[in-house]
């Protein structure tokens, strides 16, 4: 059949058709696939129907793409095997302006011949062809409808030279043949029209994305004396808390972003700071903070690409140094969000990633698929006038992953910090090693973080980290040394797809040698604490989920005089 329209249809484009060497009896399958492309292919862009089919993928908003799982649904139910449709084509006036077609090609006069009796040719931004292109039985549906409205218009618009009779005979035989594709072309099309009429009018605005996230959590903590030497008793009450955060996320380009986040939080102080209900930052939750649900502005980033395999940050508020590393466990600690995995500040990430923070330059660069660097600067208190930018407490990153498949991945990490020892989450002698004496603390971090999948559901991972600092403003400029580690164990899709059940061991940073003397004796902690966390997140939907965990702390602060502690928190956590 396609062999007879092939014939008849070129014979009436091209004249010297039949007379040349491209006669019947020496056509092929792969010549008449090549000339059904040349005819559908290059005229889907030209019309509106064709528009809508691209739109099947991917609705775009001033370069800000914004996916919808209901648009793709459709696509896939309705419209199979026609998602590269007209995809990033362009209108063209000249065959010669096809790169990949030359004058002495086969299809050249037919393809000149079309573009100028119906003007319905299209190419791709890069000035091809690519008439090699499979096409379905949908992809030819939808160039038939293209050229069945382009008849038409020709038609109604009276032209002397109107349609030639012997295509609209073709035509004819065509739209008969292909009746039902035509049909389920025309209803997919109404479809996505409907669906697109309803994004555009429920949507937050047409350059900017609204996204949040509100978490609610019952917790408390439990044990005997606080940690602190007061002798007070641990508050063992059932809190209620909130935080809750609103993003706003635009592209000027569509290959960069620019990121305001708003946040509003109040809940119980578990750590050390300010009266904490336990005495000890160990005990902190990872969503933990408390402003009375004032509105703060935590976060201002703009990012962008530079070439292909290099992307820049700029922090002005909220950044953090972990920004510039590659997540590998995000089942155990998302870097990006405390609203899901672990329930403790520890169980998130490696502390040496906390070093440093607020404003920031970077940048990531991916090598391959397989191997990643980062490399990134956050300096705090850059708007004190008594320190700046020069003398202010900073951190400065540098990290290498090695993911070279989904079951495996690792990482090494090297921060330099001044000032920024404290990550709210050790005892607090690793958090000041030098007994609140020194104002020029540099410190040197290494860290190693390895996660490992034997199957879909499993993850085990862990990381350790060494810190050795230095007073400089000391005599003698004393070292002090600071480790920590920990374990995790994940597994996916626990009791319905998308939960999470997780463990984690570990030990919190601890100071394990120190040149520093108080009362002649040397400042470090005396003994060893154990972190044991075990969270399961319950996902009811793609907004919400619920996530009840527990932490004991077992001689918090590197004491074994100090009381067990326990925490547990039931997380409730709705995105939007």
């Amino acid at each position: 059949m396609y062999k007879s329209y092939f014939v008849e249809w070129m014979s009436t484009i091209s004249p010297n058709f039949i007379s040349q060497k491209f006669v019947p009896k020496k056509i092929t399958p792969k010549k008449i696939t090549k000339f059904i492309q040349a005819v559908v292919v290059t005229s889907f862009l030209t019309t509106t129907a064709h528009a809508n089919v691209s739109a099947l993928e991917t609705k775009k908003v001033s370069g800000l793409e914004y996916n919808s799982k209901k648009t793709n649904q459709s696509n896939r139910q309705n419209n199979t095997g026609n998602n590269h449709t007209g995809k990033n084509q362009h209108k063209l006036t000249s065959v010669f302006q096809l790169s990949d077609i030359q004058p002495n090609d086969w299809a050249f006069t037919a393809l000149e011949s079309l573009n100028r009796r119906y003007n319905c040719l299209a190419g791709y931004p890069d000035d091809t062809y690519r008439g090699k292109r499979s096409l379905t039985r949908y992809e030819f549906a939808a160039g038939l409808e293209a050229c069945l409205q382009k008849m038409n218009e020709i038609i109604a618009s009276n032209t002397t030279t109107g349609v030639r009779k012997e295509d609209l005979v073709t035509l004819e035989r065509l739209q008969k043949d292909f009746a039902p594709e035509l049909k389920a072309f025309r209803e997919g099309l109404d479809s996505i029209e409907a669906k697109t009429a309803e994004l555009e009018a429920s949507q937050f605005s047409t350059t900017v994305k609204l996204s949040g996230e509100a978490i609610f959590a019952l917790s408390g903590a439990f044990g005997g004396e606080k940690t602190d030497g007061s002798g007070e008793d641990i508050d063992e009450n059932i809190t209620l808390g909130s935080r809750t955060r609103v993003r706003f996320t635009t592209s000027f380009t569509g290959k960069d972003r620019l990121r305001v986040r708003l946040q509003a939080r109040d809940t119980a102080r578990f750590g050390r700071r300010r009266d904490g209900v336990t005495g000890t930052d160990m005990a902190r939750l990872g969503f933990e903070g408390d402003n009375d649900n004032e509105v703060d502005l935590t976060e201002l980033e703009y990012r962008f690409r530079l070439g292909r395999k290099a992307r820049i940050r700029i922090q002005a508020r909220g950044g953090g140094i972990d920004d510039f590393t590659t997540e590998l466990n995000p089942l155990i600690g998302d870097l990006q969000d405390s609203g899901t995995g672990a329930t403790s500040r520890f169980g998130r990430r490696n502390p040496i990633l906390r070093q440093g923070g607020n404003a920031g330059l970077g940048m990531t660069y991916r090598f391959s698929d397989s191997v990643r660097l980062g490399l990134g600067l956050t300096i705090d208190d850059v708007d004190e006038p008594d320190s700046g930018i020069t003398r202010s407490p900073y951190g400065a990153i540098v990290n290498l992953a090695f993911i070279p498949s989904r079951a495996f991945g690792a990482g090494l990490t090297y921060v330099r910090s001044f000032n920024s020892l404290d990550s709210n989450t050790g005892s607090e002698k690793s958090n000041d090693p030098f007994d609140d004496i020194s104002e020029s603390i540099i410190a040197n971090s290494y860290g190693a973080e390895v996660t490992f999948s034997p199957s879909r559901n499993f993850t085990v991972g862990g990381w350790v980290g060494f810190t050795q600092a230095t007073a400089t403003d000391l005599p003698g400029n004393p070292d002090a040394d600071i480790f920590n580690y920990a374990l995790s164990l994940a597994w996916a899709d626990i009791g319905k797809e998308g939960n999470v059940a997780g463990i984690i061991i570990g030990q919190p940073p601890k100071l394990i040698n120190n040149d520093f003397q108080v009362g002649g004796r040397e400042f470090k902690d005396p003994h060893t604490s154990l972190h044991l966390e075990g969270f399961y997140t319950h996902r009811v939907n793609d907004n919400l989920s619920i996530t009840p965990g527990l932490f004991v702390i077992l001689n918090p602060e590197h004491n074994d005089s100090n009381d067990t502690i326990y925490v547990g928190t039931l997380r409730t956590t709705l995105e939007f």
